[in-house]
């Protein structure tokens, strides 16, 4: 087993390796340019690597790590979040350090008050997953698109969307669905809007699970998929992925073990994992978690720093599982996973070959 201090994220290169090939491959293939989300990793050395495998720009979720990328060399980033007025001058600083800083608004108000802030904004439309952007089908839609599109002092990039309820899914036969009611819907409403005299310079659609399963993209511009470079629990349950493209896991150590319990304990809490129950839609009993390897075992409960790993009865780990033995966790979430540790701990088989820095602050 790995030799370092527990909890540890470990990093599985040639998986990860293997991942990034594959979705840019892909990408290729269905004609769109790739624009990875990197809040799933918020790490600078995995975004060379997916630029090095032909990304045309990366995806953000927070003015802070637009800032670090930015530091770091990348000139071409999106922060796929709706924008707020309070937010633009903070915008207009990292842009105006040489990186081009794309902002995302379903907001008329909002797209108001950028006039003669020379941004590039997309504006963000609802294809189904009802969280945020605007209704295509409805009159706000075309008001605001209007004011973007009059472009004054601004550049309108285009429309994005993100099909977030492909996570939702039981299948890839589903996720494709999604992924292509998502196209549909994008591609409808810019011929709609450019019809209408509005410069659409681009369609930017994306999760991991639709672009897994997308079949066509004719007329989409780019994608945004995140959770693929790791993958994990969540994503080989919906069939996004098998078990053996999970590229992270959680190294623990086992802390506690009372003789005759059902349970013990290990040093990989919720602040570890998270506490993101995983596809409970898929009708599975909530769970932190799987021990990879262990399909006896189920990461029960966590608390801040401890977890608890229960067997279902005492027999099955009796006599195993003693207090400083070392087991990897598969997360449910790897993006919430790796939010919690400043580091990864890079692996080839046994061996640490690398460390490299999260950048997960506020």
């Amino acid at each position: 087993m790995i030799d370092v201090e527990t909890p540890a994220l470990l990093l599985h290169r040639d998986v990860v390796e293997r991942n990034l090939t594959h979705m840019a491959g892909r990408a290729r293939r269905l004609g769109v340019a790739l624009r990875p989300h990197i809040k799933t990793h918020k790490c600078l050395e995995l975004g060379r690597r997916q630029v090095a495998h032909g990304a045309k720009g990366l995806t953000v979720s927070t003015l802070f790590e637009a800032e670090a990328f930015a530091r770091g060399g990348f000139t071409d980033l999106t922060w796929a979040f709706p924008l707020d007025p309070t937010h633009i001058p903070h915008v207009r600083r990292i842009a105006q350090n040489g990186a081009t800083l794309r902002v995302v608004l379903d907001d008329l108000d909002t797209a108001k008050a950028l006039a003669g802030t020379g941004v590039h904004a997309w504006l963000k439309v609802d294809c189904g997953y009802h969280r945020a952007g605007v209704d295509p089908s409805s009159r706000y839609a075309l008001e605001v698109a209007r004011e973007l599109g009059a472009e004054r002092g601004i550049t309108f990039d285009g429309i994005l969307s993100h099909s977030g309820h492909a996570y939702r899914t039981r299948n890839t036969k589903e996720a494709a669905q999604v992924a292509e009611q998502e196209r549909q819907v994008m591609v409808w409403f810019a011929e709609l809007l450019r019809k209408g005299g509005l410069p659409v310079r681009g369609i930017s659609v994306g999760s991991t699970p639709a672009m897994v399963a997308a079949e066509n993209l004719t007329g989409v511009t780019e994608a945004r998929p995140g959770n693929y470079i790791f993958y994990d629990r969540t994503m080989v349950l919906i069939g996004c992925c098998a078990p053996e493209d999970v590229g992270v896991t959680v190294l623990t150590t086992v802390v506690s073990h009372q003789p005759g319990a059902a349970h013990f304990v290990v040093d990989a809490g919720a602040l570890s994992l998270s506490k993101d129950l995983g596809p409970t839609h898929l009708g599975l009993e909530p769970a932190f978690g799987e021990v990879k390897g262990h399909p006896e075992l189920t990461v029960a409960s966590v608390s801040q720093e401890h977890g608890i790993i229960r067997a279902a009865a005492p027999e099955a780990i009796e006599g195993k599982f003693k207090v400083g033995e070392r087991l990897e966790i598969v997360p449910n979430h790897s993006c919430l996973t790796m939010a919690h540790f400043d580091e990864y701990t890079v692996v080839e088989g046994n061996s640490v070959v690398d460390r490299w820095r999260i950048e997960r602050g506020r």
